[in-house]
């Protein structure tokens, strides 16, 4: 079960992060594009998502593409899940106490990859090779 700590060690430990407030909630972003973000469901998510609809802390992770959102959801459906609101969008909203930390900081790296300048992200990798 991860946490907001967990998600603010992970994001501190990426190059080039700041924080700003949108919405009234917390967004981590690298060369001002956002990467991860709380996003705590609304009346009509929950409206949406009927019983589905989960009470924990969820984060926002923009992903590259829907096949990757989708590819996500199909895989864990406990961990990730979407909205109506996010049709079409390229992110995956993940329960904060369903996933563990391992999974949740290569989801978080992931993003941040996709994200980040090219530069930058082959910078970070020659530095923190992973596997791909």
């Amino acid at each position: 079960m991860a946490t907001w700590d967990d998600v603010r060690r992970i994001v501190a430990d990426l190059p080039e992060v700041d924080t700003k407030v949108s919405w009234g909630h917390l967004m981590w972003r690298v060369k001002g594009k956002g990467f991860v973000w709380e996003r705590p469901l609304g009346k009509k998510d929950r409206a949406d998502l009927g019983d589905a609809a989960p009470d924990g802390e969820i984060l926002g992770v923009r992903v590259p593409d829907e096949g990757v959102k989708q590819a996500f959801i199909a895989d864990d459906p406990s961990i990730y899940f979407t909205i109506p609101h996010f049709d079409g969008y390229p992110a995956v909203l993940v329960r904060l106490d369903e996933i563990d930390v391992d999974e949740l900081t290569e989801v978080v790296t992931e993003a941040w990859l996709d994200r980040a300048p090219k530069k930058l992200a082959a910078a970070y990798l020659e530095e923190h090779p992973i596997e791909r």
